[in-house]
């Protein structure tokens, strides 16, 4: 009714409209004759202007207040707005002392001190416009795969695996004492929360083209940074019959773009709002090694990119999206296809550096050449633990590969946000998770 962010809600009315409001004051404006509220229910950035007589005014008409209005809706004849709400019934259905509640009517709250309240952040302007855009880019990222033809597969959230082998793990372990059958184990091996779906989906992949997962990933770092969460959410997408990077980078590319166009469609007074008053390989080493800034981390062939050489190269090449290929082969994991190009010695391994983040995307194609993987697994000694995922390719195997997009990173690169804390409902990180 307030004028909602999505195009396909957007309703045609011919006024003046009846109409019953239910919401949130966002400010109260007493005048002798008459009465002044915005009123918001969260469906879109701007509130509603409601006019009212004087004598509707009460004490607990107050700043945060839930309410319910019933009135006719009109064209208004103040330019800030195209319509405004006539009031015959105001009624308070949720009390809320100005004095107590944290936020303020006028001031402007940082995200560190909005972030101290998760439990009633939700109520600013910053906080539901985020949620709004979060909303939309879940939705443009299941068209994107849903209208090329991917099988959305719902991955587990405890797995027995470490896919990407670093050993950030969350063990899963019932407690002690409910523990009643003389074995350790409530699943009888170790399990863990998920780090990466990427095992999992390559098994569906030896049966369907093209599927991707959408869920919470989970990494027992230890660290507080700005960059840092225990509880993340990731997009990941399997390709069967692929042996190019080139097809990987198209798909990244292509959704991207995809999602954005859909955010900056659906949700332009939003993302305004962040960018206006928020957030106003190879060749890859010889630019870092040429330049004149001094790193804290090593340039050398051979050592991983950590994000202040991302964010250099991203920089480097003109604060644009960047793919960086061809990793180290001894820094990628066991799943990662051997280039077998020595000296160099790569696997085929991709990133996607974007402005102010660094890694967004990273992929790879995955081995399929049975033996090459039987000899990687055995020097990792995870030939046994992974008997399963040399089968793959035993039965059926056709090249494939895929990546994983982070979706906190992905909100944080389009609305210029500095701390992954922000972009996420109730951030869960080391020494903290509230609620």
């Amino acid at each position: 009714i307030l004028g909602s962010h999505s195009k396909e809600k957007s309703v045609i009315i011919t006024l003046p409209y009846l109409l019953f409001l239910q919401g949130w004051v966002r400010s109260v404006r007493p005048q002798k004759d008459n009465l002044f509220l915005h009123v918001n229910d969260g469906s879109s950035l701007k509130p509603l202007q409601v006019v009212a007589s004087s004598h509707l005014n009460t004490r607990d008409l107050t700043f945060g207040c839930a309410v319910d209005i019933t009135g006719t809706l009109e064209k208004s004849i103040n330019k800030r707005q195209n319509v405004e709400l006539h009031a015959q019934h105001i009624k308070v259905v949720g009390e809320c002392n100005p004095v107590d509640f944290p936020f303020k009517i006028k001031e402007r709250h940082s995200l560190e001190y909005v972030r101290q309240f998760p439990h009633l952040r939700c109520r600013t302007n910053a906080f539901s416009s985020l949620l709004r855009i979060r909303s939309e880019a879940t939705t443009a990222i299941q068209s994107f795969f849903r209208d090329n033809g991917y099988v959305q597969i719902h991955t587990p959230v405890i797995t027995s695996n470490d896919c990407e082998g670093a050993g950030e793990l969350f063990q899963v372990e019932v407690r002690s004492d409910l523990l009643y059958d003389p074995n350790p184990h409530f699943f009888s091996v170790p399990a863990y929360l998920t780090v990466s779906a990427q095992l999992h989906l390559e098994v569906m992949a030896g049966a369907f083209s093209a599927v991707y997962t959408f869920g919470p990933t989970f990494r027992a770092e230890n660290s507080q940074s700005r960059r840092h969460l225990a509880e993340f959410y990731m997009v990941e997408a399997e390709i069967a019959f692929t042996e190019s990077l080139d097809d990987l980078m198209k798909v990244m590319e292509d959704l991207f773009k995809a999602a954005t166009e859909h955010v900056l469609s659906c949700c332009a007074e939003d993302v305004e709002l962040f960018h206006k008053y928020i957030a106003p390989g190879n060749r890859a080493i010889d630019i870092l090694k040429s330049s004149s800034q001094n790193f804290t981390f090593s340039t050398e062939w051979g050592c991983d990119l950590q994000t202040e050489h991302e964010k250099f190269l991203v920089k480097h090449c003109g604060n644009v999206p960047v793919f960086v290929i061809n990793y180290p082969y001894e820094l990628k994991p066991f799943y990662a296809r051997d280039n077998q190009d020595q000296p160099n010695h790569t696997a085929a391994a991709v990133d996607l550096l974007v402005p102010g983040v660094g890694e967004l995307c990273g992929g790879s194609l995955r081995e399929e050449r049975l033996e090459l993987l039987s000899q990687r697994l055995a020097r990792a000694g995870l030939e046994d633990t992974h008997a399963w995922y040399l089968q793959l390719r035993e039965f059926g195997s056709v090249p494939h590969g895929g990546f994983g997009m982070g979706f906190e990173r992905y909100l944080q690169c389009i609305l210029g946000l500095h701390n992954i804390k922000d972009v996420i409902p109730f951030a869960r990180f080391s020494h903290s998770c509230l609620l």
